[in-house]
């Protein structure tokens, strides 16, 4: 039975917060170099350099209260709203959330729910929002659904994140269990292949261990060397407890007959021959 890292069976919506933040935690514990890459990449301006700075520091003239260096870090701060569907996003609750914004260099109010907000209430709040900004330094509004976040974080990824993998795919899970990513039909998924890319090409084949838990798409990209190398349709799942125990569990709308249906066991036999471990 798969240990999860993220909890279920409990008030959805607040779990949904309590398993993102987990998420975040655990990736910038994991790296911190690529949690602040997946925040500048994606939300933050070229500018903003959240990473450690070491910096020497030249004393002009007899003063003895200019340090020999400093470390430092620029500060910033995320605050985050989720909600189980992307009309249930308030523009009032939105502004009460600014006042958790302090004097921090960057500031991002991260909205997040299984559909974008809706265009009027997004309009009606980023208007509000340049009426009240805080200091300095605005607040950046990044509007996602979960099933963005979870690819951003994959893209920050590389085949040797095998611990990170495992924590991203179990989110994944998670969402799926708790229907917060869009219908799999018209969905996509990028996945990383690594040492198994030639093989799934040649056989027309994606494999994983069932334990590692997957979102549901209708596509599949193969991922390797930090960008997306082949694009396909899925036209069936198969589960294999063993060579002599392989099962069809979904068609994706289309009928396999047993001619196609043989190959396609002939092909996962030769998968489990080659890499035991999957």
């Amino acid at each position: 039975m798969k240990a999860h890292y993220f909890q279920r069976y409990t008030q959805r919506e607040n779990v949904a917060t309590a398993n993102t933040i987990l998420l975040l935690s655990r990736f910038y514990q994991y790296s911190s170099g690529k949690f602040f890459r997946f925040l500048k990449e994606n939300f933050l301006a070229d500018s903003f350099e959240p990473e450690l700075s070491f910096n020497l520091q030249v004393k002009k003239g007899q003063s003895s209260s200019v340090p020999d260096a400093t470390i430092e870090q620029e500060s910033f701060k995320i605050v985050l709203e989720t909600k189980l569907n992307g009309e249930k996003f308030e523009v009032n609750q939105l502004i009460e959330h600014l006042k958790s914004f302090n004097n921090e260099k960057c500031k991002i109010l991260l909205t997040l729910a299984p559909s974008r907000m809706v265009g009027k209430t997004k309009n009606e709040f980023e208007s509000e929002l340049k009426d009240c900004e805080k200091g300095a330094f605005p607040v950046i509004h990044v509007n996602l659904t979960f099933e963005e976040l979870s690819q951003l974080i994959q893209k920050t990824l590389d085949e040797r994140d095998y611990e990170m993998q495992d924590i991203l795919d179990d989110y994944i899970s998670y969402c799926e269990y708790d229907k917060l990513f869009s219908d799999k039909k018209n969905k996509l998924f990028v996945q990383l292949a690594g040492k198994t890319f030639d093989f799934n090409i040649e056989n027309n084949l994606y494999y994983n261990k069932v334990s590692r838990g997957e979102t549901p798409y209708g596509y599949l990209g193969l991922y390797k060397e930090k960008s997306a190398r082949c694009i396909g349709k899925v036209f069936a799942k198969f589960i294999a407890n063993g060579l002599e125990d392989i099962q069809l569990v979904d068609k994706y709308g289309k009928s396999i007959d047993d001619e196609r249906k043989k190959e396609c066991e002939k092909k996962i036999k030769l998968a489990m021959k080659e890499n035991p471990d999957l």
